[in-house]
Formats: C-alpha cells, structure tokens, sequence
C-alpha cells in the first residue's frame, strides 16, 4: 500500500478506493483498529466517493515512533496524507479518536473539510486515572490483557454472542496493534481538551452516537451537538463501534448527510 510522511517522518499508510472524479471521502478509525475497521462499508462508500482510509500512526503498518502522541500531531498526519494526495478538502468520517482528530480539524483546518462526521466520539475524556492504567498495561505487558475488556465496551453483549466470527476480527486487530501505539495514542485521548475549541468549527457537522456506548456516551455526543452551531445527531442501536455492529444503519446516516436525496 502507498505511505504518506509527516513532518516528523513517521511514515503512515494509507489505501484510497473509488473513481478518481467522485468526492472524497476520508475515514478515520478507532484505537486499537486499522483500517480493515471500514471494511464493511468501503464496498458500498467506494462507488460514490474517492475513499481515503488509513492506519494512524501506532497502528496497522504505519510506523510506530515512541510517544507521547498529542491529537494535533495525529490531526498533521491526516493533513500529510491530504497533502500528498493533492487534496485540497475531503468528507471527513472519523470513529472514536477519529471524531478527536477530526473535531481538531474542524477546529485547526476547516478549509480542508467539506462536511464532518463525528461518531462515536468525546470532546473530552475525564478518567484519566483510567487512561493512564491502560498505557501502563500496554507498555508493560502488550495487549493481551486489555482484549476482552475492550472488547466489552465495543459491542453490546447480544452482538459479541450472535457474532463470533466479526468478533475474531476485532480481537485480532486489538492484538496486532503495537502496545507502544496503542499507549501512545491513549496518552493523546487522556491528555485532549477539546471543549471550547469546537464551538470554532464552521463546517456542517454529524455526530453518530451509540445507544449503549459505554465509553463516549450519548450525553458526550449531545454535549458536541450543542458546541457546534447547527450540528445534527443519530443515534444508532450500538455500543461503541457502531460502523462494526450496525453497519447498513450506519452506512445510511453517513449517506444520508454526505449525499442528501
């Protein structure tokens, strides 16, 4: 697959799908996923739009400097990426610390975003003492203890019991992910303070919330709504990767904002 560089030098990888003519459309997945996190709606998304997807730094085959990571950092990365592509703006998608990266877009680069889609997603993440458990673990001991946890949070009971094998999946994207990327990134999300900043994003916006989200909740996603000026909301029936465990419900609100009929 092509790389990107940032400033920095870390090289990111990314895969671009669909007719060169057709509007972009740029996805930015959860921590501890890449950018098979989309696969389920790349299929369909990539017969209307020029489909960016990639692996954040930490993550995937992208490279893996040592952090502490910041969201502007991994926001410069997606503008790395838009730079060396020679795209001027893109429909921004982004799930979990993809909505944290693209609320700092929205904020820090709004002429490079035609519309955006938060999801799934916090302005601001108060635990940090869970945070910082979560970076140590990973530093210290890899991802095998925090799998089954996470896995918890990102899908409501019913689903990891009906769906073994899309469960396998997702396991093995958290177990592939490297542990000083995952801690990395974790740091950015403990550290990240978004509150007042989104009220600045100009740009028309869609927050996709999930009814039983544990981590960033519907309250969070309400919060974004009213700091952003004519913000819309969804609300899926889904923990906290929605686009996994709902995803023609979530293939059609994306849809339904990006290309409305």
């Amino acid at each position: 697959m092509p790389t990107a560089t940032a400033k920095d030098g870390c090289s990111i990888n990314y895969q671009v799908e669909g007719p060169a003519s057709a509007p972009v459309l740029m996805l930015c997945n959860s921590l501890g996923t890449n950018l098979h996190m989309w696969d389920d709606q790349a299929g369909e998304w990539s017969k209307r739009f020029r489909l960016v997807r990639y692996d954040r730094r930490g993550h995937g085959d992208s490279g893996v400097p040592s952090g502490p990571y910041s969201i502007e950092r991994l926001g410069r990365d997606a503008v790395a990426i838009m730079d060396g592509l020679g795209l001027n703006t893109v429909n921004w998608c982004g799930l979990s610390i993809g909505g944290m990266v693209g609320m700092w877009l929205g904020t820090n680069a709004p002429q490079r975003i035609d519309k955006l889609i938060l999801s799934n997603t916090a302005c601001y993440m108060p635990a940090r003492d869970l945070w910082d458990e979560r970076i140590k673990t990973a530093r210290e001991q890899g991802m095998a203890p925090l799998v089954e946890a996470t896995l918890e949070r990102w899908f409501t009971k019913q689903f990891r019991e009906r769906e073994p094998e899309t469960m396998a999946r997702m396991r093995a994207m958290v177990l592939s992910t490297p542990p000083e990327g995952y801690a990395s990134c974790g740091e950015a999300i403990r550290d990240m303070d978004q509150r007042e900043t989104i009220a600045r994003i100009p740009v028309p916006t869609l927050i996709i919330a999930g009814r039983h989200d544990p981590a960033t909740t519907v309250e969070s996603a309400e919060f974004i709504r009213n700091r952003i000026a004519g913000a819309q909301i969804a609300v899926l029936e889904a923990a906290h990767i929605s686009n996994v465990e709902q995803p023609d419900d979530y293939a059609r609100t994306v849809l339904g904002f990006l290309q409305p009929t």
